[in-house]
């Protein structure tokens, strides 16, 4: 993949050319896209919903250590879980906000992917990333969403938005399924 720019949309590649999207991201797309994350890898499930569970089992251990009667305990119980999911929810959306914050400055941005990888330009930032940095990737109606492993951070979101012709969609989504694993 040539990364020192010019048209590398109609470059040849070993299965088809390369495919461009060009975009500008949102809060929305991150919000999305780890709300999707969180329905469909086991690292997003844990993470959302860690909080709640030890907080019932803290509730319920100290309701039977302090003997607590039963409405007490289901009170207790109840504004605990929903407090907890509550947190969970707004944690997902501080951590959108956080990482739109982070890439807000790229302004416009192009990516270019082919079998290889994918190179990304924005106004103040360029960069090329293999396909070996992700493991996996999951679609929503308007995102591809590009996961690292279990114990990577890493995460791309990519914009159906952004396909210069709707084919592009399904040329990028044969790309990825050659090179990583989807999520259901």
């Amino acid at each position: 993949m040539d990364t020192r720019g010019g048209d590398s949309s109609h470059q040849a590649t070993g299965r088809g050319a390369a495919v461009e999207f060009s975009y500008r991201l949102t809060v929305a797309d991150f919000e999305e896209a780890l709300r999707a994350r969180a329905r469909r890898s086991p690292a997003g499930r844990a993470q959302v919903l860690m909080g709640p569970l030890i907080s019932v089992l803290a509730t319920v251990v100290y309701a039977t250590v302090a003997d607590t009667t039963r409405p007490v305990w289901i009170t207790m119980l109840v504004i605990t879980l929903a407090a907890t999911s509550w947190g969970a929810v707004r944690g997902l959306r501080t951590m959108a906000r956080r990482m739109f914050s982070v890439t807000e400055s790229y302004g416009q941005c192009r990516m270019v992917a082919d079998d290889r990888g994918a190179v990304s330009t924005g106004e103040r930032v360029s960069f090329a990333v293999d396909w070996t940095v992700y493991r996996e990737y999951l679609e929503t109606p308007g995102l591809f969403v590009l996961l690292g492993g279990d114990r990577a951070a890493a995460i791309a979101v990519l914009p159906k938005r952004g396909a210069q012709d709707p084919a592009d969609v399904e040329r990028l989504r044969a790309i990825l399924d050659r090179n990583l694993k989807r999520l259901k």
